[in-house]
């Protein structure tokens, strides 16, 4: 197996730029894996092609205005994307100090000024360079959090790929993505990075989903800037993955233990519900346990699935750990075929496009 085996052709003109305009509105391709079949329908079909009673396994995680720019006293731009809180610093009534990891752009050598101001009174030290932007930050300013504040000096940290495809469109957008690039379910601040396969679903959706008698469980996993990083090694076994952080509740734990032993379908919401689940199964010989940690599970294909049943997941970028999570679920060639399907008939890729429904027994 090598990384080239996870290529395809993407148009640019495939990338979508804005959601559909009602999130249930895109498009959905349903793989059947065991016949390696195609359907397609709208997103608001899905229930539809769900098995009866499904457990469905959200992440609840939400995306936090984590990039914040400014100015250097030359007038030059620079960003900072803040990853991970690492620890907090009590100093006394009214001020906070935060240690952070972030990635640094347009700072340039290691004579740029070491504490720069980012708006609301917010100073933020480079305590450390490291490889890859990456940095050690101390964010210190007025009030009881930098999170606190980030509504009101940070930005929703777009992947590139929107930026690009928006920049390639030429005209201004209408989109909100502080409320579009977040799950309505989201709940726990932490990802520089929406759960994109969640993206799709209404309240009403997930209303219309119990009523039908399925059953939805949720769990958190903050994802990390490294889910946009490609494969860039030929051998994908030398690709070391970013760990993220996740928590899974006793509630589903508990759920998801029902609901295998009665023999109901588990269908994961995104890759990021794959791996937080399937991590902790690998971790307590096949069960799910409630309890937090971080997990850097890089699945590809050949891996064998101890908890997961069926998937919806959207489109991924070539050579990417996510493309290769998908195709160890459903098989490469099936994926692939899937995709030069969707690439035909227009559907649109990626954060913002259409879905898959993964179901149907493995071969």
């Amino acid at each position: 197996m090598e990384t080239a085996d996870f290529d395809y052709l993407l148009p640019p003109e495939c990338i979508a730029a804005t959601p559909a305009p009602r999130r249930d509105d895109a498009r959905l391709l349903v793989l059947d894996r065991g016949q390696g079949t195609c359907k397609h329908a709208r997103f608001s079909d899905l229930l539809g092609y769900l098995p009866p009673r499904s457990l469905l396994v959200l992440n609840d995680t939400r995306v936090f205005p984590a990039r914040v720019r400014g100015r250097k006293p030359s007038g030059g731009a620079f960003e900072f994307l803040l990853t991970r809180r690492v620890s907090i610093d009590t100093t006394g009534a009214g001020t906070f100090c935060e240690t952070w990891e972030g990635l640094t752009r347009g700072l340039g050598s290691e004579s740029a000024p070491r504490t720069l101001t980012v708006g609301g009174g917010v100073q933020i030290e480079i305590v450390d360079r490291r490889a890859m932007g990456r940095a050690l930050l101390r964010a210190t300013g007025p009030g009881e959090s930098l999170l606190a504040l980030l509504d009101e000096i940070g930005e929703v940290p777009l992947p590139p790929y929107i930026e690009a495809a928006r920049r390639r469109g030429g005209e201004a957008t209408a989109v909100d993505d502080r409320a579009r690039y977040q799950t309505v379910f989201a709940d726990e601040p932490g990802a520089v990075a929406a759960p994109t396969a969640g993206l799709h679903f209404t309240p009403e959706l997930l209303e219309a989903a119990r009523a039908a008698g399925h059953e939805i469980a949720l769990v958190t996993l903050h994802v990390g800037p490294g889910t946009f990083r490609p494969v860039e090694v030929a051998d994908p076994s030398q690709h070391q993955m970013e760990a993220e952080q996740f928590r899974i509740s006793r509630q589903t734990a508990e759920t998801i233990s029902v609901a295998r032993a009665q023999g109901r379908r588990v269908v994961a919401v995104g890759t990021t519900v794959v791996r937080t689940l399937e991590a902790s199964a690998r971790a307590h010989g096949g069960a799910v346990v409630a309890g937090e940690g971080a997990t850097d599970l890089f699945i590809v294909p050949g891996a064998r699935f101890a908890v997961v049943t069926d998937l919806v997941t959207n489109f991924h970028l070539p050579r990417s750990t996510l493309l290769m999570l998908v195709a160890a679920f459903a098989g490469r060639e099936p994926v692939l075929a899937a995709y030069a399907e969707a690439v035909r008939l227009g559907y649109r890729f990626y954060s913002y496009g259409d879905a898959m429904l993964i179901t149907g027994e493995a071969c």
